[in-house]
């Protein structure tokens, strides 16, 4: 950024004195609140984080500073809930990225799991896992539960992308099978009662200093 763009002294000060009174707002909204869902409350977090990053912004620009904390931005958090206060269901919401960075590390793992299968070997599918992306990460998701593949990616040649944990609250069970054809079309984040982010956007430091960290919110 040129000298010329850059804030001035004065407009890092005025930054400063306006997190200060975003900072008293909050605080009289808590004290005041009527409820889990006090909307005056959500409204003070959300003009707290908005000055708290303005300043962070200013200060960066001006004195090629940060600030030693960070508070997520309204778009970060979750909207007030709205749910069942005693839930009689739950839903666990998981996504999961890879990237596949070693493809004949994959193959090999699925041509050895396919090759100790007698059905896989006795329907000629098993030396098709071999040569076939698609076919060996039928074989590999076939065999392990999620949570192990996430504990050992790197033995199958994968490498770990964004996830996210979404628990949402409801009144009852949803019929059997009744959303199997869309899982996720139903995630409405004003049921969400605990929310787990982790991705590389917190884990590395970037240009701009930022401390790195893992996002959870939670109503």
């Amino acid at each position: 950024m040129s000298d010329a763009a850059q804030p001035t002294a004065a407009e890092v000060r005025a930054a400063a004195e306006a997190i200060k009174a975003a900072l008293d707002h909050h605080l009289e909204a808590v004290e005041r609140r009527t409820g889990d869902d006090d909307p005056a409350v959500y409204d003070a977090f959300n003009a707290l984080a908005a000055a708290a990053e303005f300043y962070d912004e200013l200060l960066y620009d001006r004195y090629d500073e940060v600030t030693p904390f960070e508070i997520p931005g309204a778009e970060d958090s979750l909207p007030p809930y709205t749910g069942p206060e005693e839930p009689k269901a739950l839903s666990v919401l998981i996504r999961r990225d890879y990237a596949v960075v070693e493809p004949p590390r994959l193959l090999a793992q699925a041509q050895r799991i396919a090759d100790l299968d007698p059905d896989e070997r006795a329907g000629g599918s098993a030396a098709v896992v071999g040569s076939s992306v698609h076919a060996a990460l039928g074989v590999l998701f076939g065999e392990y539960e999620p949570d192990e593949i996430a504990s050992r990616h790197m033995e199958f040649g994968l490498e770990e992308g964004d996830s996210t944990l979404w628990v949402t609250a409801a009144e009852e069970l949803p019929d059997a099978g009744e959303w199997l054809g869309a899982p996720f079309d139903d995630a409405d984040p004003q049921l969400v009662v605990c929310r787990f982010d982790v991705s590389a956007v917190f884990d590395e430091d970037g240009s701009d200093g930022k401390p790195a960290g893992l996002v959870a919110d939670s109503s």
